[in-house]
């Protein structure tokens, strides 16, 4: 077998091979905790691999020498097509556990899906029918095409933009439904949409280099493009293999409207569908029932302070609504109207008010601000200071010295 180890295959080789690895590692993760989107992002590092594949082979010689040469011509290595709609659900089925990949989601790969039914049609047509080269007559792999190239990128920018609205969807919902906000709304989410971004900007960064450095537009010097891309995706592949949280809140919703958000939480399943509607434009809403809000305030308060919900660090939207025994809209519509804030900051009020309290009896003397701000209901340091700097306009070190 034909492989040139030089410089720049065997680099190549290196991250090609940890991405397929780690791809693997993915794949099983995703089989031992259930976890459906570990399956995704296992597919995006594949395709990101065969990504680089082409390159990696073609420094080791394979396009200079046959059958490697036409085994180079007609396979796909770049399914450019396939990594938006993969990102795509990823992010999906990250943020959402009840996601789904139903005949819908099938659309999305429509395109990708043509593009492999024509280089079947090329293979057959060039190896069985004409028995020669016709479609590669001009010695080029098709995966280069400039038509290809710019209609991938385009593809996979539209599925970032949709990316980036399903989430920030999302982090509206969450402090909707969710007491721990912050937890939930892990920083992976953006380290990963940050790192696709980046893997979208680099041609563009490199065709800038080659526009003021001439000289740099060669083969070889292409090579520095796909080592730049290889360690983008490595870091994807490490960090998304290392991460653990995941989101535990069912839900549904389109990212092509403003419709409210319906909740899908198994705790939910005996009420009605419409009465689990929450509305993330809470701005919005009118004072036509302002004394039914009063009403549900007072109740909702009352049960606060009595319980000590607010100790709970996983407190939820859906708690709060079955120990009153209604529904999650009716809660979150008397919260947001009521007390002009989302659900999330309602409860970090009584928390950090319960902070403060043990602070003017002196419990700080006794214990670290951190064990004060675990046994209020937070459940970081880093959500605990937000918070009280929020609430207070001082940080918790701050506020202590003016005490």
């Amino acid at each position: 077998m034909v492989f040139d180890f030089n410089f720049y295959s065997s680099i190549l080789l290196i991250t090609l091979t940890q991405g397929v690895i780690y791809s693997f590692l993915l794949l099983k993760k995703g089989i031992q905790t259930e976890n459906k989107s570990n399956y995704w992002l296992s597919l995006f590092v594949v395709l990101c691999s065969l990504f680089i594949a082409p390159w990696m082979l073609g420094f080791a010689g394979w396009y200079d020498n046959q059958p490697y040469r036409d085994f180079m011509f007609y396979t796909p290595f770049q399914q450019l097509f396939f990594i938006g709609p993969i990102i795509f659900f990823y992010t999906q089925s990250l943020l959402n556990p009840s996601f789904k990949f139903d005949k819908k989601s099938v659309l999305h790969l429509f395109p990708g899906i043509v593009y492999l039914i024509y280089n079947l049609w090329v293979f057959v047509y060039d190896k069985m029918i004409f028995k020669d080269y016709y479609f590669y007559k001009d010695g080029m792999d098709k995966d280069f095409d400039q038509w290809y190239q710019i209609t991938g990128q385009i593809s996979m920018v539209i599925y970032f933009i949709l990316s980036i609205r399903f989430y920030n969807k999302y982090k509206k919902l969450i402090v909707q439904v969710t007491s721990n906000a912050d937890t939930v709304l892990f920083g992976w989410i953006k380290n990963y949409l940050v790192a696709f971004l980046l893997m979208l900007l680099l041609p563009h960064i490199f065709d800038i280099l080659v526009h003021f450095f001439p000289s740099a537009n060669s083969y070889k010097d292409s090579w520095w493009f796909y080592l730049a891309f290889s360690l983008v995706l490595y870091y994807i592949a490490l960090t998304g293999y290392s991460n653990t949280a995941h989101s535990k809140i069912g839900f549904k919703m389109s990212v092509f409207d403003t419709k409210p958000i319906l909740l899908l939480n198994s705790s939910l399943e005996h009420f009605n569908q419409t009465e689990n509607v929450i509305d993330i434009d809470y701005e919005d809403y009118s004072d036509k029932k302002s004394e039914e809000i009063e009403a549900w305030k007072l109740q909702i308060e009352n049960l606060i302070q009595s319980e000590k919900l607010y100790q709970n660090p996983e407190l939820s939207l859906t708690e709060v609504a079955k120990k009153l025994k209604t529904n999650t809209s009716i809660i979150s519509k008397a919260i947001n109207q009521g007390f002009a804030m989302n659900f999330n900051d309602f409860i970090n009020n009584y928390r950090i008010e319960a902070v403060k309290e043990m602070f003017t009896k002196g419990e700080h003397k006794k214990s670290t601000l951190l064990g004060i701000a675990y046994d209020c209901g937070f459940n970081s340091k880093a959500t605990f200071n937000r918070a009280f700097k929020k609430n207070t306009g001082f940080s918790p070190k701050e506020y202590l010295q003016k005490l």
